[in-house]
């Protein structure tokens, strides 16, 4: 068999090798971009980057072209992190370990050297991987708030008069909620990949290419700040239906065009300065065409490839996903054995001298929770404020199942977090351990309510997402367990009450109920 009929062949086992592995985390990929603004510019990102790379060949055929063992190593990494993502039931881990293998398996088949002249657009992959989902809620709360900062002060300028209560826009008869959808991480996400893409274009200072990419930011937070107040001020002249529909989304396309204007002209800015004369024009600077000087065949790397000795590192990287790939059916199949359970329909409504009403969620919610049973009590004592009870439990938590962090959701409606702190409970009857909780204050104008909240995995009582990531991966490997739940406790501060009043109330509260909770979220 020929050396290039061998190396299409492996090529083409590796895809379909890597196409099985990773089959599950590939379809999560696809739909996030077909089905999500936010990501949509990730379908155009490997074509990209493959362009990039289709003109890089007679620059990878000078660095030199040897089969590098380093590539090998790179590889397994990849296939650790898979089974760490796998167990862990974190899909971002097992996107960014499908590229360490492919940057392994172009290691292991041209070289390090010539593996440097094709960094940028290997490195350009990973835009079109989403955010995790406890940073990406965090990041579009913290969007939604600037943007209504923002938006208010738009509405303001032109002689509109507009208040803003955490994300909620106020303008009097029509209140306008500045809702994930609408936070500008829809701009900022597709908008830096751009400004990554046009930094590497632009044949400039290195200053000049990190400004670019760094401007992405704020464009993207201003430009959508202005949106809100131009929907605001649709809505002050036209009614709730300018802000609906088919002229939320043009407003949406036409304001992207203008953040991409921008950065073009700040391309041209850019390009001026530091010229002797001012005259050096953007087309001198920017190129889709790479002007380094070329080989004497447009295809001399794929020649060299073929007439050098098999990369023996990239063949061996090859072999070793197939049989990966054949044990992680295994590993997807395995069978998970959590304890058995009493359901929360049963959970008590008379719980010492607490008297309790049960509450439903919405479908919406428990479509995108998608927890395996859940609890929603009021429960209340004498005639102080209520206090609400919601636990999710899940039986299994695979990737994309999982409790979910309230500092993502308390933000909305109005409301912001005002303090997050660690709050130690000692142990009540029937327990064994110290139950720690992370004890949030969210406000909305004159209002303010104290959120407590804990994650019980297993047996343990957690207040960090990162921990009980850590402890998934743990009891999956060693104990075939990855069930738990979410526990939140919250409770409005009444008028005339403080602070002090309403922790000793969920004081109180959580100890009357703690002892309960471990039917039906066992250790």
């Amino acid at each position: 068999m020929s050396s290039k009929l061998l190396l299409g062949f492996s090529a083409v086992l590796a895809t379909v090798s890597l196409g099985y592995l990773y089959f599950e985390s590939l379809v999560f990929l696809f739909n996030h971009w077909i089905g999500s603004d936010d990501y949509s510019h990730g379908m155009f990102v490997p074509f990209i980057s493959l362009f990039l790379i289709w003109q890089s060949q007679h620059r990878i055929a000078a660095a030199g072209i040897t089969s590098s063992w380093w590539g090998l190593t790179i590889v397994v990494t990849g296939l650790l992190l898979y089974l760490v993502g796998e167990l862990a039931t974190l899909y971002v881990l097992q996107h960014l370990s499908l590229w360490i293998v492919l940057v392994g398996l172009v290691i292991g088949a041209i070289g390090v050297k010539a593996s440097r002249t094709i960094a940028f657009p290997l490195f350009y992959l990973l835009t079109s991987i989403p955010l995790p989902t406890f940073f990406y809620a965090g990041l579009s709360s913290q969007l939604q708030l600037w943007s209504s900062a923002l938006g208010v002060g738009c509405l303001q300028l032109v002689g509109v008069t507009a208040f803003r209560e955490g994300n909620v826009i106020d303008l009097g008869p029509v209140q306008l909620q500045v809702v994930e959808a609408c936070s500008g991480i829809r701009y900022l996400l597709p908008l830096t990949s751009l400004a990554l893409l046009c930094a590497y274009l632009f044949k400039d200072r290195m200053w000049k290419r990190i400004t670019l990419v760094l401007s992405s930011i704020p464009i993207s937070i201003l430009v959508n700040g202005f949106r809100i107040g131009m929907i605001g001020v649709l809505v002050e002249w036209y009614g709730q239906g300018a802000s609906e529909g088919f002229a939320h989304l043009f407003e949406g396309w036409v304001l992207f065009m203008a953040s991409l204007g921008l950065l073009i002209l700040e391309m041209w800015i850019l390009a001026r300065i530091g010229s002797n004369d001012g005259t050096v024009s953007l087309q001198d600077r920017f190129s889709w065409i790479d002007r380094s000087p070329t080989s004497s065949s447009a295809f001399a790397s794929s020649s060299v490839l073929a007439s050098r000795a098999l990369p023996s590192a990239y063949l061996f990287s090859v072999g070793l996903l197939i049989p990966v790939a054949v044990a992680s059916s295994f590993l997807s199949q395995r069978i998970e054995v959590p304890p058995d359970r009493a359901l929360f329909v049963d959970f008590p409504l008379h719980i010492e001298e607490w008297t309790g009403t049960s509450l439903s969620l919405e479908q919406q919610y428990i479509d995108a929770l998608r927890f395996d049973d859940y609890a929603l009590v009021e429960y209340r004592h004498d005639s102080s404020q209520p206090v609400t009870f919601y636990s999710a439990y899940y039986r299994s938590q695979r990737k994309g199942q999982s409790a979910h962090s309230p500092q993502s959701c308390l933000p909305g409606g109005g409301w912001e977090i005002s303090s997050l702190k660690n709050l130690d409970f000692a142990p009540v009857s029937g327990t064994t351990h110290t139950l720690h909780a992370n004890r949030v204050v969210i406000e909305k104008g004159h209002q303010k309510q104290i959120v407590l909240y804990w994650f019980k995995q297993r047996e343990r009582i957690l207040t960090s997402e990162y921990l009980v990531k850590f402890y998934l991966f743990w009891d999956a490997l060693l104990r075939a367990r990855t069930d738990g739940a979410l526990v939140r406790i919250a409770s409005l501060v009444g008028p005339g009450e403080t602070e002090e009043i309403v922790d000793q109330r969920m004081r109180q509260f959580v100890s009357a109920m703690q002892s309960e909770l471990n039917r039906y979220v066992p250790d």
